[in-house]
């Protein structure tokens, strides 16, 4: 996981917080647009949530930013 796409994950988490309330979710999918532009961040961030983490499809966003923070 590049800390570009770290930081970037955080906002989205952040925005989503702001907009939706705490108890919103969200897939790793919502870090990127609909377009798939950057196939191998893509494919960092499904391996980081799916494989490494074991998480749902759909986690609560406050949870995936304080889990992005803790990373180093």
């Amino acid at each position: 996981m590049t800390m570009n796409w770290k930081e970037k994950a955080i906002a989205v988490c952040d925005a989503k917080i702001a907009q939706k309330g705490e108890k919103v979710g969200l897939s790793f999918y919502a870090f990127f647009a609909n377009k798939n532009d950057d196939p191998k961040t893509l494919m960092d961030a499904a391996t980081w949530w799916i494989k490494n983490h074991e998480l749902d499809h759909f986690e609560k966003a406050v949870k995936i930013r304080d889990m992005l923070k803790q990373q180093q």
